[in-house]
C-alpha cells in the first residue's frame, strides 16, 4: 500500500496520527504498540470534530505523568520494544538531529519538548498505523513552512525550529504566509524514520482517504493533513522475445553527443547499510539486475562508531534511476540514498557458442581477451562430475 501524505495546513504528529486512524487504521493496534513501549499514566482517543468546512479524526492524549524531560536514548529503547522500524528510526532521527545541534553526541542528548508522553505516543501511534494499513511507501507533497517564533525551554527560537529545518533535509518545502509553526520535529521525524519521497502522488488506485485534525483553529481553512491510500498500478506484462542470435555482435550503447564514441552516461545509486543481512543485500542485487540495471555490487565499509556496514551500489541507466531508488529504499529500509552520474566506456563484445561434452558453453569476446559464461559451465560441471576450472579451459581452447 502507498501512502500520498498532503500537508495541507501543515503537519504534526497527533494530525498524521488521527489522519491514518481517519483513513481506517485501527485505533486498537495503535493502543497495543503504545502499551508495548512500557510507557505508563497515558489514554488515547480518537474523535471526530469539525474544522472549517470538514469533518476530520483528532486524536488526544491524557497523561497522568507530565514530564516532558527523557533522555532520547530511553525513548528509542522504549521505541525499539515495539517492534516498528519507523518508530525508532524516527526517534534516533531526533537524537541525531538534537544533538548536532547542541554539539553533543545522539546517545546523550536530553529531550525537552520532545521527551514527553505525547510525542512518543504520536511516533509510535503513527508507525503502528502505518503497519496496520499496510503501508509499504510513503510520499509527500512538499511541506508548508510558517513564520514568526516560538518558545522552548531554548528560549524563543525561529519557526521552522531548528530541529524541524534538521530533520527536513533533503525535503521539499514552500513558503506559507500562516504565522506559528505548521511542521513540528514530531511531524518530520516521522517522515524522515518512513523514508518519505516528495513530489507529486505516484501513480495509484486511490483506495482510502484520511483527514486528520490539529488543534489551532484558522480563520479561513479546515486545519488538516490530508492522507490518500492507494495501491500501485499493475505493471503491464513482458511481451515474449526471440533468444538473441549467439553469433550476432551485441550493440555498443550509442554516446551522448558530447561524449567520446563507446562512452555512454550512467547512474550509480549507493546506499550504506549496517542493518541489512547478507541474505537481504544478495535479493536486492538480484532484484536490481532483473529491473534492468547494468551491475549491482556490495563493498564492506565501517561506519561511524566503527559500525561494520556494506555500501550497495547499483549502476544503471538514467531513465531507471528512479524505479530502482524506490526498489533498493523498500527492500532495504534505508532512509536515503546517493546518486552520482559516471561516464562508463563500453568496449564491442560478442558471443559465440561451442559445443563441449554434449551442451553448448557460450563465450564473450572482448577486445583483450575471452571468456566461458559462467551459468553455462556450471551446468556442465553438474552434468559431467568435473572440475569447473577445467572445462573453463577446454571452452577457451
Amino acid at each position: 500500500m502507498i501512502l500520498y501524505v498532503n500537508p495541507f495546513t501543515g503537519l504534526a504528529g497527533d494530525m498524521l496520527l488521527g489522519a491514518l486512524l481517519d483513513a481506517g487504521a485501527s485505533l486498537d493496534a495503535v493502543r497495543e504498540a503504545v502499551a508495548a513501549t512500557g510507557l505508563t499514566g497515558w489514554r488515547l482517543d480518537a474523535g471526530r470534530v469539525r474544522t472549517g468546512a470538514l469533518t476530520a479524526t483528532r486524536v488526544r492524549v491524557d497523561v497522568e505523568d507530565d514530564a516532558t524531560e527523557r533522555p532520547a536514548s530511553v525513548l528509542i529503547e522504549m521505541a525499539a520494544r515495539t517492534g516498528l522500524p519507523v518508530a525508532e528510526a524516527a526517534l534516533t532521527a531526533i537524537a541525531e538531529a538534537e544533538g548536532a545541534l547542541h554539539g553533543v553526541p545522539a546517545g546523550e542528548v536530553h529531550l525537552h519538548e520532545l521527551g514527553g508522553h505525547d510525542a512518543l505516543v504520536d511516533i509510535v501511534g503513527c508507525a503502528a498505523a502505518l503497519g496496520d494499513l499496510g503501508v509499504t511507501r510513503v510520499h509527500c507533497a512538499p511541506l508548508p513552512l510558517g513564520s514568526g517564533t516560538v518558545r522552548t525551554r531554548h528560549g524563543v527560537l525561529p519557526v521552522p525550529a531548528p530541529a524541524t529545518l534538521a530533520l527536513l533535509a533533503g525535503a521539499r518545502v514552500r513558503g506559507d504566509a500562516a504565522a506559528g509553526e505548521t511542521v513540528t520535529p514530531t511531524g518530520a521525524a516521522l517522515l524522515r524514520g518512513a523514508g518519505a519521497v516528495y513530489g507529486p502522488p505516484p501513480v495509484m488506485t486511490l483506495r482510502a482517504t484520511g483527514y486528520g485534525a490539529g488543534s489551532r483553529v484558522l480563520p479561513d481553512r479546515p486545519n488538516v493533513t490530508v492522507a490518500m491510500l492507494g495501491t500501485p498500478e499493475p505493471q503491464p506484462e513482458p511481451q515474449p522475445t526471440a533468444p538473441p542470435d549467439p553469433l550476432e555482435p551485441e550493440p555498443v550503447p550509442e554516446s551522448a553527443p558530447d561524449l567520446p564514441a563507446g562512452t555512454v552516461r550512467q547512474v550509480v545509486l549507493s546506499t550504506n547499510l549496517d542493518d541489512v543481512t547478507g541474505e537481504v543485500l544478495a535479493y536486492v542485487i538480484e532484484r536490481a539486475l532483473e529491473a534492468g540495471a547494468a551491475d549491482a555490487w556490495v563493498t564492506p565499509a565501517v561506519m561511524k562508531k566503527g559500525r561494520p556496514a556494506h555500501v550497495l551500489h547499483v549502476l544503471a541507466d538514467p531513465s531507471l534511476a528512479g524505479a530502482l531508488s524506490d526498489l533498493v529504499l523498500a527492500e532495504t529500509g534505508s532512509l536515503g540514498l546517493r546518486r552520482v552520474v559516471v561516464e562508463k566506456t563500453a568496449l564491442p563484445r560478442h558471443v559465440e557458442t561451442v559445443e563441449l561434452h554434449g551442451q553448448a558453453v557460450r563465450i564473450k569476446h572482448g577486445p583483450w581477451g575471452a571468456k566461458p559464461e559462467h551459468d553455462d559451465l556450471v551446468r556442465l560441471a553438474a552434468a559431467t562430475g568435473k572440475p569447473l576450472r577445467h572445462l573453463a579451459r577446454e571452452a577457451l581452447r
